[in-house]
């Protein structure tokens, strides 16, 4: 069930109905049920996926809960809750890596013997991707890791630890919660706040805005260009390019918007997935403002458990070569996406090494680091890096991303910046003014809350009559503007296939 579909806005509406009118005591019985129903309307079969992390990390948890109340020496107490941790970590990611990376395997096994000229075919298996395996596994395994480390109690409600794993705002794309922020919240579930509803669904309408008006429009556009690279080679590449890091913005923070939305007017409060990202001065700045739940989540159980920063530079740059490369593995089963991931790191290593190089210059030229223009400078680089390092996450294939960047190097058509050819692209000339104006809308937004100052709370600050205004109006230019598809079919999200 997508959000942007007809099917979700039947069963919100019913989902928050019903909930607010049982007792509390049954409430989350409810929301567990809505939420297998709601994973299950892509594939009822897979939902057995669901329960099974659900069981193995419930019982983890469990176990360590016991193990630490018994009456044993510390050393045995230590080796039992780290086999318990290593069981959990195992089979889930063993689960994860079958239906994830099996054929990846067989497809790198297949090339590595086609160098050596051994005539060895591996058959593929079929496999179809569960949608959301990686957001709810990583999210259950962090239960078990938290449980260990003593920042949650173990959940002895089976139940509830299982919406904990499944709630719907946020179970196939994020963001990726921790157990010490919903689970608690989940325990106890509040009443109906009418603060919490007008601001769920200005979230919920700002998501629909980013995914509907901006991702949607600007895809096609980006799927016309990189579907037809023999065609559409230069400057088109570097228009797709630049495009596709507002479509992937708009298209994920879009979800990552609508779920904390709908958590809102369920009375749950939902990390923030993203921070104006495109307003990061570093590409490390840009990883704390991007995908923050698995940035978090990659920093606190890999990072650093490896040693983090702990052990000296080397080791410390070598913990984060790792951390991207497995970032970059853990979006797709493809090389390219662990080139992208490998990109990413090499500039934080790059970047930390050359760092007092940089600051010698600074202050040899005597640079303002806190002037605008300074700033501005080192925002578009970093855009520049970010958006470089997209071609690899968007060409699927590692060979297809060299072909891309050496036609945006070789092929030189700057005219078509100028000729109206980008209007056979997909879109024609109003559509295509549309999605720019949606687009400088959404730097408005983010340059306003780079300064820290929240749109939202402004508009829930006013007068009643301008709130549903603004409420209507938005519904309004939505509808108009939106991009539905053939019948008005809703278009799936990106993230969906990670």
């Amino acid at each position: 069930m997508l959000f942007n579909s007809g099917q979700f806005l039947i069963f919100f509406p019913l989902v928050v109905m019903v909930y607010f009118i049982i007792p509390n005591r049954i409430r989350y019985i409810w929301l567990l049920v809505s939420s297998y129903y709601f994973y299950m309307c892509w594939n009822a079969k897979y939902a057995i996926l669901l329960l099974t992390s659900t069981v193995i990390t419930y019982l983890s948890g469990l176990m360590l809960g016991r193990i630490s109340a018994g009456d044993v020496e510390e050393k045995t107490r230590n080796f039992r809750r780290k086999l318990v941790v290593f069981v959990s970590f195992a089979s889930n990611i063993g689960i994860l890596f079958y239906f994830k990376y099996t054929n990846f395997l067989i497809d790198t096994l297949d090339q590595l013997f086609q160098l050596i000229h051994v005539n060895l075919v591996i058959p593929q298996v079929d496999i179809l991707l569960p949608v959301g395996i990686s957001f709810f596994t990583f999210q259950a395994l962090s239960y078990t890791m938290d449980v260990y480390r003593g920042e949650i109690y173990e959940e002895k409600n089976f139940l509830r630890y299982a919406l904990f794993v499944s709630f719907f705002p946020q179970l196939v794309a994020g963001p990726i919660e921790r157990s010490k922020n919903l689970l608690k919240q989940l325990a106890t579930p509040s009443h109906f706040d009418f603060d919490n509803f007008r601001e769920g669904i200005l979230l919920m309408i700002w998501g629909y805005f980013l995914k509907i008006v901006i991702a949607d429009r600007v895809s096609i556009v980006v799927d016309t260009i990189y579907g037809d690279v023999s065609t559409y080679g230069g400057m088109y590449l570097v228009v797709a390019t630049v495009l596709f890091a507002f479509q992937i913005y708009g298209d994920f923070a879009g979800y990552s918007t609508i779920a904390m939305g709908a958590a809102k007017i369920l009375g749950v409060q939902l990390m923030e997935n993203f921070n104006a990202p495109y307003m990061a001065d570093s590409v490390m700045d840009f990883w704390r403002r991007w995908h923050i739940s698995l940035s978090s989540w990659f920093k606190d159980y890999l990072y650093i458990p490896l040693g983090g920063s702990r052990r000296g530079k080397t080791k410390k740059l070598i913990n984060k070569m790792i951390v991207f490369l497995v970032s970059g593995l853990w979006h797709g089963a493809q090389w390219s996406y662990v080139a992208w991931g490998g990109l990413n790191g090499l500039y934080q290593v790059i970047g930390e090494l050359l760092m007092p190089v940089r600051n010698k210059v600074n202050e040899a030229l005597h640079f303002n680091r806190n002037a605008f223009s300074h700033k501005l400078i080192k925002i578009f680089g970093t855009f520049v890096l970010v958006d470089f390092a997209w071609i690899f996450f968007r060409a699927k294939r590692f060979l297809s991303a060299f072909q891309i960047i050496k036609s945006m190097i070789f092929v030189h058509n700057p005219w078509i910046l100028f000729d109206d050819s980008l209007y056979s692209c997909g879109l024609d000339r109003k559509n295509f003014n549309i999605m720019l104006l949606a687009i400088a809308i959404l730097i408005g937004s983010d340059c306003l809350k780079y300064k820290g100052i929240c749109i939202r709370k402004f508009i829930l600050e006013q007068e009643y009559w301008f709130r549903w205004a603004v409420f209507a109006g938005s519904i309004f230019l939505i509808l108009i503007f939106g991009i539905w598809g053939n019948a008005y079919e809703a278009s799936s999200f990106i993230y969906f296939q990670f």
